[in-house]
């Protein structure tokens, strides 16, 4: 990345940031008066603090493994705080070559400014598809199973023929709302029993007793899946990515589990995960950017905006790969036949209003405490795209600062879907087998669902 088009991200990011839509990043966070509520003030940006072009001689220090030199650099991201005096974002620009791209850049952002599909929106808003530069990217629909909603209404009303028609229309719908009240309730009790250290998850190979998790080094780390072999497996198993993605998810930490503790029972061991769900009703890219341009809020939600999902992961044996699958589907169904995602967001936004922000923040850290790990899916753009002219091979995001040994991040974008976990070396000194468990994994679940799969 020569000097001129570093200054078109500057000029590109100087745009953005100073949108009164994304004021958050022109603003500072400080104190109010009564020193306890934090609250954004604007400042003067300069961008000079904020776009980072590291000394590259100390970064490829070892030129035999660049790919390495990048994992160290933007790892070591995780030991640096972040200067609150001005806006939290900055820019690292890694101008060197490795075995999948020409160079790298890391955007780190504080998630107070917001979630990660505001964030991912708001970078694909900055990008345009490589075959129309004056389109917006055109995102990969999320996946939707075959047959009608769990509980959910018809879209139309039926032709009711007699009374006993309406009743039994009446009967099944009152049914599908008990057993969601019914649903919401379990789940509600099991959230609030683990915000409250009540139920707590037993330690594991990915989960340590030791307090502190949050405040060590985290290594991230990634592999790219095949998009087409998920969809394969998704139109044989009559599922959706997400269930597949969890189920190899799961096929992935069992491998691991059993090959390291050596154990060889038959038993199910379950963890739990602490899944983040977006609430907006749509993705916001092309309503974000709308309104970026006109300067009206249009309907696109700025900032966090996620509820909190617990999900629980099996550990077992299963002769029959696709059993994973069969198991995420069936876990994955009953969650979404529940309104814990929507409550737990607020929840937390009532209590941090009556109670402020330590709390609510008390309450998603006891959370998170007291679960494994943490997974996340985020959708992408369906082909390719170009930021300031460099067209973007892969979007990897993820997050550090929270109390889990291992996050999970699935990134789809073209026909790829990138898997990024971050770990604590601690718990999970060699990231790299574990990454190699979920390729194989896939691999297996692939080749064990019918038919073949179809690439285009």
């Amino acid at each position: 990345m020569h000097a001129h088009q570093i200054s078109q991200c500057r000029r590109t990011f100087h745009y953005t940031h100073t949108h009164p839509t994304t004021s958050t990043y022109i603003c500072a966070q400080v104190l109010d008066a009564e020193g306890a509520r934090p609250k954004w003030v604007r400042t003067t940006v300069n961008l000079d603090d904020h776009v980072v072009v590291p000394d590259l001689d100390a970064i490829t220090a070892t030129p035999a493994d660049p790919d390495r030199a990048l994992e160290d650099y933007v790892s070591s991201l995780s030991t640096l705080p972040m200067d609150h005096s001005r806006p939290l974002w900055e820019l690292h620009v890694l101008d060197f070559p490795t075995s999948e791209a020409a160079a790298a850049l890391a955007f780190r952002v504080h998630h107070s400014v917001g979630d990660g599909v505001s964030l991912l929106s708001l970078f694909l808003a900055c990008t345009r598809r490589t075959a129309d530069p004056s389109a917006l990217p055109a995102i990969i629909p999320a996946a939707r199973r075959a047959g009608p909603a769990v509980y959910a209404l018809p879209p139309q009303r039926p032709r009711l023929q007699s009374l006993g028609a309406l009743l039994v229309f009446l009967v099944a719908w009152v049914g599908s709302f008990l057993v969601l009240v019914w649903h919401t309730a379990v789940d509600v009790a099991c959230f609030v029993a683990t915000a409250a250290s009540a139920a707590r998850d037993p330690p594991t190979l990915f989960r340590g007793a030791e307090e502190g998790v949050e405040f060590r080094p985290k290594r991230f780390v990634n592999r790219t899946l095949s998009l087409d072999d998920v969809k394969h497996i998704k139109n044989a198993m009559n599922c959706t990515v997400n269930d597949v993605l969890l189920g190899v998810a799961s096929a992935a930490l069992s491998r691991y589990y059993f090959r390291k503790t050596g154990e060889n029972v038959r038993k199910s061991i379950k963890v739990r995960s602490t899944l983040l769900v977006n609430l907006r009703k749509t993705p916001g890219l092309h309503t974000l950017a709308s309104m970026m341009e006109s300067g009206k809020d249009s309907g696109a939600k700025w900032g966090n905006r996620l509820g909190y999902m617990i999900l629980p992961f099996h550990l077992a044996k299963h002769d029959d790969h696709l059993e994973y699958v069969r198991e995420a589907t069936k876990v994955a169904r009953r969650k979404k036949s529940s309104m814990e995602s929507v409550l737990t967001y607020w929840s937390a936004s009532i209590i941090m209003k009556i109670f402020g922000i330590k709390a609510a923040a008390s309450l998603c850290y006891s959370m998170m405490r007291n679960t494994t790990l943490s997974f996340s899916s985020l959708a992408g753009p369906s082909e390719q795209v170009v930021f300031c002219g460099h067209p973007i091979v892969y979007i990897a995001p993820s997050v550090y600062g929270h109390p889990h040994a291992l996050t999970m991040h699935y990134q789809s974008y073209m026909r790829i879907i990138k898997l990024v976990l971050a770990v604590d070396e601690t718990q999970v000194p060699d990231a790299h087998e574990l990454l190699d468990d979920f390729t194989e994994s896939l691999k297996l679940i692939r080749e064990a669902a019918p038919g073949q799969p179809q690439h285009t």
